[in-house]
C-alpha cells in the first residue's frame, strides 16, 4: 500500500466554494481552480522536502512495513493450527 499522497488529503468538498464577480458582473466559481493551485503548490514543496529517491524509500518501507504484519499473522495463524493438531490424541486401533 503506497503512501497517502496530497491527492489522498484534499478532496475538492474540503475547500468551501467561494464566488467572485469578474470585471463584466458575471459570478463565477473559484473553487477547482483554487484547489488546483493549492496542490499543485503543495506538491511542488512536497518535491522540495523529499526528492524523489527519499520518496521512492519511504513507500518501500511501508510497503516492507505491511509485508511484516501479514507474515506475522500468517505465522500465528500456522502456530495455532500445529497446536491445534498436536493435542489431538491418535485414536485407539
Amino acid at each position: 500500500m503506497a503512501a497517502p499522497t496530497v491527492h489522498d488529503v484534499a478532496t475538492a468538498h474540503d475547500v468551501p466554494l467561494t464566488e467572485r464577480t469578474d470585471d463584466d458582473g458575471h459570478v463565477t466559481s473559484r473553487r477547482g481552480t483554487d484547489l488546483r493551485t493549492t496542490l499543485r503548490a503543495l506538491e511542488g514543496f512536497e518535491s522540495l522536502l523529499m526528492r524523489r529517491g527519499q520518496l521512492t524509500a519511504r513507500r518501500n518501507a511501508w510497503t516492507a512495513v505491511l509485508e511484516d504484519r501479514r507474515r506475522a499473522v500468517a505465522r500465528t495463524e500456522a502456530q495455532r493450527v500445529l497446536e491445534a493438531a498436536a493435542e489431538r490424541r491418535p485414536a485407539a486401533t
